[in-house]
């Protein structure tokens, strides 16, 4: 499968850049593809294991849910917070164990399953890279449930391979296509798909992450530019980023600005200004949101959960409350009208 900037960042010196304080995202190591010989497309041959507070996850789960494969394609759920010291296998390890208690609910999170995919109920996702040999230990991760082996673990090629083999996956008969088909209008993707993913996905952790002010305030730049930039893009009336269809750059772009308000504002220290004071964003926002099977492809409890939890005193922030709590917020679009 073809890799490119907009599926991964640039490995160049990675150690040295890490010692001067850059967040620098490691390569994932499983390229193997739906439609290789050995993997063919079929209905109820694939599993996902993801973590709902995962923004590369999240991808992954928004592609199963607005393509209609819920029922195709099984998933498993880890808890948001990673191991910690305490553990026998070590810390900073996707766990599945639903019978965890979220600090910020005191209670469970129904959305949290055992492993299933692999038919041993391991309890580690880095138990399901070591029986390959391999001492990753990242989600998503796809699984073929037949072969007993792993797929891939790049988010951005099996969002792609979701969408190619839809039908032979047994996607919902009504779904979006996501890669249009049309050069022009893919080319209009992939541009944004680069552009999104170097200066939002990726750029949010550019901010939050890396240690070095000058890199910080780089990223923090290029996150608010390309806001600026897709606000203006946006203001034209189009429904979708590049026009009236639902595409990759849509659902690429969602799990970053889902997070952004509740989460990013704070975390990633992204604070120069929220969603809602960007009114075409906003209702763009919404307007995904309300699409089948996206409110329910991802959770903010989760994603407060995952990242605050792993902040230094580990207090899960309540807010925010006004206009109103989120995610509730997503359901009304004219918001941005009074903010």
């Amino acid at each position: 499968m073809t890799k490119n900037i907009a599926t991964e960042e640039d490995q160049s010196k990675a150690k040295t850049r890490r010692a001067h304080g850059e967040f620098v995202r490691g390569v994932s190591g499983f390229r193997h593809a739906i439609g290789d010989p050995e993997f063919p497309p079929e209905p109820g041959r694939y599993h996902l294991f993801v973590a709902l507070n995962c923004p590369w996850c999240h991808r992954v789960t928004l592609a199963r849910a607005v393509l209609g494969l819920q029922s195709s394609i099984t998933m498993d759920v880890a808890f948001p917070n990673r191991t910690d010291e305490a553990d026998p296998a070590g810390p900073n390890l996707w766990e599945f164990a639903p019978g965890r208690i979220a600090s910020l609910t005191g209670a469970t999170l129904p959305e949290c399953t055992f492993e299933t995919g692999t038919g041993d109920g391991v309890r580690l996702a880095k138990e399901i890279y070591q029986r390959e040999g391999s001492d990753e230990q990242s989600v998503p991760i796809l699984y073929d449930k037949v072969a007993g082996r792993i797929v891939n673990n790049e988010s951005a090629e099996i969002i792609r391979m979701l969408d190619r083999h839809a039908e032979a996956l047994g996607a919902a008969a009504q779904h979006p296509s996501l890669v249009p088909a049309d050069p022009a209008l893919r080319s209009d993707v992939d541009a944004l798909n680069e552009r999104i993913y170097v200066t939002i996905n990726n750029g949010a952790y550019k901010a939050g992450f890396s240690s070095d002010q000058a890199i910080y305030a780089q990223a923090y730049e290029a996150y608010f530019e390309t806001l600026a930039f897709l606000e203006a893009l946006l203001s034209d009336g189009r429904a979708f980023l590049t026009g009236g269809a639902f595409t990759e750059a849509d659902l690429r772009l969602f799990p970053t600005l889902y997070r952004h308000d509740p989460v990013y504002y704070i975390r990633m220290k992204l604070n120069g200004a929220k969603i809602l004071d960007y009114p075409h964003l906003w209702r763009w926002l919404c307007r995904v949101y309300a699409l089948d099977g996206v409110a329910d492809a991802g959770s903010l409890i989760h994603c407060r959960q995952g990242y605050f939890g792993r902040s230094w005193n580990s207090v899960v922030p309540l807010g925010p409350q006004m206009p109103m709590s989120y995610p509730e917020a997503y359901r009304h679009p004219d918001l941005s009208d009074k903010s």
